[in-house]
């Protein structure tokens, strides 16, 4: 069943929401239901991930073979030699 909601958001919010919305083929709708759900899930606890990490989840491209625990190890070796 759905319910109609009515929110007062500031107006530079809702243009951008729309504009986010279309350049990933969603509808706004879309985008909130599935955001309010993701926030409301029984799976999320204390532990879950921050909203600042997950505002940052898909920023970067990376390639299908790319090996982040071979990388992780690059990394540490070379922090660990300063």
């Amino acid at each position: 069943m759905t319910t109609k909601l009515t929110l007062t958001i500031e107006e530079k919010v809702i243009h951008s929401a729309k504009k986010y919305a279309q350049k990933k083929g969603k509808s706004l709708l879309y985008i909130v239901e599935n955001y309010l759900m993701s926030v409301t899930s029984k799976e999320t606890s204390d532990d879950a991930i921050s909203p600042k990490v997950l505002k940052l989840m898909g920023i970067i491209k990376l390639t299908d073979d790319f090996n982040y625990k071979k990388q992780l190890g690059t990394v540490l070796s070379k922090k660990n030699k300063k």
